[in-house]
């Protein structure tokens, strides 16, 4: 009789536990398809409107001249190697690509990744040999990704990485590499699928865990092991995770408009409004359709998420010139760079909840009020996850861009909370 209670209670926790993931894949292709509607919509009302026009746009062929300001430091570009040793107590199980190969402890596995295929690894494609050893060796190639970045400040200086959001690039960080090189290494990056830096034509290749990566690759060769690292949007997102992931790293954390991960999910879980603010991500699961919805009357959809009252950059000094708008449409335009920066939410609902959460860097969170598209609510709930230092600053009547709309007032709190409790001569030397 306990027995078969025991095998009843099971079968009711394996049961609510496949509807509860059936409930939340459900909510999310039903809301997507809800958002398809709606952009249907939008479409064809352009066409009324614009018949001649709405399928036009234009690919930048000259970037405009302040993405080649001397001022704002060099252009630079790196390409990852990759050498990993692992002793055979480090682990005993490894991931490749999405499969799982599990050795005993003393096993040794040891294969090489041709660069060219490196974004696409399978078993059918890897040279696997498992024997008894003292060790288990992991070797990879050149992992095959360029990525570009601007750098400004003198080498040896503490480094200082910023990292963009969406549909942003380097450029976005204009103000903070001026501001910061005088004292530090500032370094913009492009990261993958955006700008410069090589976009990879696989959904399954913008992994949390592979733009996780990225960033701890690029410190390192850049001839770090430690940065004050900077993210915006989903540079945030990949900053907190760098924090959670890799704490030895990250010196002191600066995020701007972007909750901690698991605030968000629960946040939006709870609270409808934060659903319909957030309902691109679900609109942007689809292939290829948003694409074409960001690119129609000449992207003027992105030009407005910028400009227009509701979503663009809130002070009116700070407003983007028509070379600035020129400069990011010169990024996003070139073919492949808006798929790619669309494959960041193509893969983020399959890794959430996340399984390690705790931030034990001290953390500078910045917040526009006027954000169009995170609810203020969910700053403060961030505190919940940090196991050091927290300040949160709130800037009135900023928006979501905020590094560009309000630059003075983050450029001074970044100050502040990189000197609060050490002089500047103690992080020279980092």
């Amino acid at each position: 009789m306990a027995r078969l209670l025991h095998n009843l209670l099971l079968l009711t926790v394996a049961l609510t536990l496949k509807i509860r993931v059936m409930g939340y894949w459900s909510l999310i292709y039903g809301y997507c398809a809800l958002c398809t509607g709606v952009a249907l919509l939008k479409l064809g009302w352009n066409i009324i409107l614009r018949p001649s026009t709405t399928f036009q746009w234009t690919v930048r062929e000259t970037p405009p001249a302040c993405l080649n300001d001397t001022s704002l430091g060099t252009h630079c570009y790196v390409r990852i190697k990759k050498a990993v040793t692992m002793s055979e107590h480090q682990f005993s199980t490894i991931w490749v690509d999405s499969s799982v190969i599990s050795f005993p402890q003393n096993d040794c596995l040891d294969f090489a990744v041709h660069p060219s295929s490196a974004e696409n690894i399978s078993l059918g494609s890897l040279k696997i040999a498992v024997m008894r050893a003292l060790n288990i060796v992991f070797k990879c190639e050149e992992s095959g990704l360029r990525f570009h970045y601007v750098a400004a400040g003198e080498r040896g200086k503490p480094l200082m990485l910023f990292l963009h959001g969406f549909p942003e690039f380097w450029f976005s960080w204009r103000h903070q590499l001026r501001e910061f090189k005088s004292e530090f290494r500032v370094v913009a990056v492009d990261m993958r699928g955006y700008g410069e830096s090589d976009l990879p034509s696989s959904t399954e290749s913008y992994r949390l865990d592979y733009l996780v990566t990225d960033i701890k690759d690029i410190v390192e060769y850049l001839g770090y092991n430690r940065c004050f690292l900077v993210g915006h949007d989903w540079g945030g997102i990949i900053a907190w995770l760098c924090a959670i992931h890799y704490p030895e790293m990250v010196t002191k954390l600066i995020v701007l408009n972007s909750p901690h991960p698991c605030v968000f999910t629960d946040y939006a879980l709870r609270h409808p409004s934060q659903m319909l603010k957030s309902s691109y991500y679900f609109f942007f699961q689809l292939p290829h359709f948003p694409e074409l919805m960001l690119s129609i009357n000449d992207f003027k959809a992105l030009k407005s998420l910028f400009t227009s009252r509701s979503t663009g950059i809130s002070c009116k000094g700070r407003w983007l010139t028509t070379e600035d708008i020129e400069a990011y449409l010169y990024a996003l335009s070139q073919p492949g760079a808006l798929t790619g920066a669309l494959n960041y939410f193509r893969n983020v609902f399959s890794v959430l909840p996340l399984s390690q959460s705790e931030v034990k860097s001290p953390v500078l969170l910045l917040w526009g009020e006027r954000d169009a598209f995170l609810e203020q609510d969910m700053a403060e709930a961030c505190r919940l996850y940090i196991r050091n230092h927290f300040r949160l600053n709130i800037i009135s009547g900023a928006s979501h861009w905020l590094q560009q709309d309000q630059p003075d007032i983050v450029n001074t709190l970044i100050w502040t909370f990189i000197k609060e409790g050490e002089g500047r001569k103690s992080y020279r030397n980092l």
